[in-house]
């Protein structure tokens, strides 16, 4: 008998099996596709979907409808083609703005959360009265006064300064360094702090009461002995003429 011949091993063309996509599953990823498609078309454009509230929270001193101007939201607009991160930077370019985030709240409310610059100060100036930040940089500007909710530095007048612009004046500084140091609710009770005589410096609070700072030194520890002096101010009712901080040791005088 002769040998049986051995088998050639099969070739890997051989091995490979040729599968046609069927045309039905071909006729079911387009109709998936073209139902995706609509389902999307109609949540980013339906009316349901619409900015139609506009949330702001932490805003403080902006109002809100300059901070709906500055970001460029307009109601009706689809929320889904709100680009949020671009609305962001819009408002960050803003002095008056320190921080910005922008989300969608479903089905219909776009909410704006910012960190304002806080204004310390207002100051009198050649075109109308600027507002400063604790670093003496011009962060709003405006020609006629406005209802004040910070103190006004006065004795002193800026020329030729503009939104964006830092003052360069030493005693200005110094009395924004003390504004800033005490609480804002404190800083609020403050009407104004004047530097007619930079080695007398003097404030008064919204009822009137002289705060006698003398030089601008120890600025914190006087801020912190004046949100102190508020306080007990609130509490007692008592009828203080003025207090004096020029000396480590507070002195208050009664009205008699």
């Amino acid at each position: 008998m002769g040998a049986d011949r051995p088998t050639e091993p099969e070739t890997y063309e051989s091995q490979v099996v040729v599968r046609r996509r069927s045309p039905r599953r071909v006729l079911k990823g387009f109709l998936f596709l073209v139902c995706s498609g609509i389902v999307l078309g109609v949540v980013v454009y339906s009316p349901l979907f619409s900015v139609r509230e506009v949330r702001v929270l932490g805003n403080h001193y902006m109002p809100k409808e300059d901070i709906c101007r500055v970001a460029g939201v307009y109601p009706g607009v689809p929320l889904f083609q709100v680009r949020t991160a671009e609305m962001a930077q819009l408002l960050m370019k803003d002095l008056r703005v320190e921080q910005a985030v922008v989300r969608r709240s479903l089905p219909s409310t776009l909410e704006i959360q910012v960190t304002e610059r806080r204004p310390v100060a207002t100051v009198d100036c050649d075109f109308g009265y600027v507002d400063l930040d604790r670093e003496g940089t011009v962060i709003d500007a405006y020609k006629t006064l406005k209802k004040m909710s910070i103190p006004m530095i006065t004795g002193i007048k800026l020329t030729d300064i503009y939104i964006g612009d830092t003052t360069t004046d030493e005693n200005l500084k110094a009395a924004l360094v003390y504004l800033y140091a005490m609480k804002p609710e404190t800083n609020g009770q403050i009407s104004e702090v004047s530097l007619k005589n930079p080695n007398d410096v003097m404030a008064y609070t919204t009822g009137g009461v002289q705060i006698r700072l003398g030089r601008l030194e120890r600025l914190e520890e006087k801020a912190h002995l004046t949100d102190s002096f508020i306080v007990d101010l609130e509490v007692t009712k008592r009828p203080v003429e003025y207090v004096d901080f020029k000396f480590t040791a507070p002195f208050i005088k009664i009205k008699q």
